[in-house]
């Protein structure tokens, strides 16, 4: 069998593409030698920065030229138009897109996973031109792919309920955190507090700048508990869109130099921030996964995340979970967290269990079982 991924959408430049679903085709592609068989082969259908990543396999047979994710018009007609004619030429079995979207004229059977249907549960959250697109394309893909890839169990109902698709044409394949998310510890935690110029403990939220991750209501919820916690509060991640209600928050709350923006941090570097920060909060609105949380565990930092979506699925018994828009109920579970060292010890444990029982061993697995399945 002649297995095809359609990875451009796989960045190799800091920034918010780097994040997200990039990282997710990322470990896919390095895992997912490890579980096909002989007689399998995998074409990825990348940019040229793929092939120099530590994480690249000789494994793969590599197709280029690279389509700059950055311009998402080119990439789309590239993908409707020039992919079906290099599937058929590569003579592919199955197709695979990861994220959302397959060719529709695709010449062998498609799997596609879908990672969130945002556009539908949260239209307002989205610039408009990505909302038409995803809506237009997504359902057409879903409708004519032999399998449909979920990250979770909340996607998969979302999949049957808001795009039809039959439950027993979807698979449910999570996503676990890399192994390198793990406790630092001793000198290279210190190292790390030095280098970024860390002087007082802090609670972290980590996730690209953006609507759905409801960051007014975290900036206002630490504004409640900050006059009685030495805490900073750090946001970590690159500016995405629609940021202006985040930043006008974080001015009328007058925090001051208690709020840090870091921008776009490098893989590398998240294990020694969550390994830092006495507390992780995610309050968002909706995820299809929700991998921030998990890496948070991993790597033993307590969790406070929302009660909605995959994220309770996720963070199990091992968190505290509250309603996103309970901005009173925010702030109290990060006071709990942070005044009672025996909850966060609690926490802690529970944590790192957790997160042991996700790998991307299982997710590649899981997915090649989907494409076995949709190749017949």
């Amino acid at each position: 069998m002649r297995i095809g991924v359609h990875a451009h959408l796989l960045s190799t430049r800091p920034g918010y593409r780097r994040t997200g679903v990039s990282r997710y085709i990322e470990r896919l592609l390095a895992a997912l030698p490890e579980a096909l068989a002989a007689d399998e082969a995998l074409v990825v259908y990348a940019g040229s920065g793929a092939a120099t990543q530590p994480w690249s396999n000789a494994a793969w047979e590599r197709r280029g030229p690279a389509i700059p994710s950055e311009r998402p018009a080119r990439r789309a007609l590239w993908e409707q138009t020039v992919l079906p004619a290099l599937a058929r030429r590569d003579r592919l079995d199955v197709l695979h897109g990861p994220v959302n979207i397959a060719p529709l004229l695709a010449p062998c059977p498609t799997v596609v996973t879908v990672h969130d249907l945002a556009y539908l549960r949260l239209p307002d959250r989205l610039p408009a031109g990505r909302r038409r697109y995803f809506s237009a394309l997504t359902r057409a893909s879903v409708r004519r792919a032999a399998r449909v890839i979920a990250v979770s169990e909340s996607t998969k109902r979302d999949i049957v309920e808001l795009l039809g698709v039959p439950e027993e044409r979807v698979a449910v394949t999570p996503l676990a955190a890399d192994a390198g998310f793990r406790p630092v510890m001793g000198e290279a935690l210190e190292a790390f507090l030095g280098e970024q110029g860390i002087v007082r403990p802090f609670v972290l939220s980590v996730g690209t700048l953006e609507p759905r991750k409801n960051l007014p209501a975290l900036l206002r919820a630490f504004g409640r508990i900050a006059p009685e916690v030495p805490h900073d509060l750090v946001l970590a991640g690159p500016e995405g869109w629609m940021t202006d209600e985040i930043h006008e928050a974080r001015r009328r709350l007058g925090l001051g130099d208690r709020v840090r923006f870091t921008g776009y941090v490098e893989t590398e570097t998240l294990p020694a921030w969550y390994s830092a920060a006495d507390l992780f909060v995610y309050p968002s609105l909706y995820e299809g996964f929700g991998l921030p949380p998990l890496e948070a565990m991993a790597c033993g930092t307590p969790v406070v995340t929302s009660d909605v979506s995959s994220l309770p699925e996720v963070v199990g018994d091992a968190a505290l979970t509250v309603p996103p828009t309970e901005e009173t109920a925010l702030a109290e579970a990060m006071r709990r967290v942070l005044g009672d060292r025996v909850l966060a010890a609690d926490l802690r444990a529970r944590g790192l269990a957790r997160a042991r029982g996700f790998s991307w061993s299982r997710t590649a697995a899981l997915t090649v079982a989907a494409y076995r399945e949709a190749a017949g």
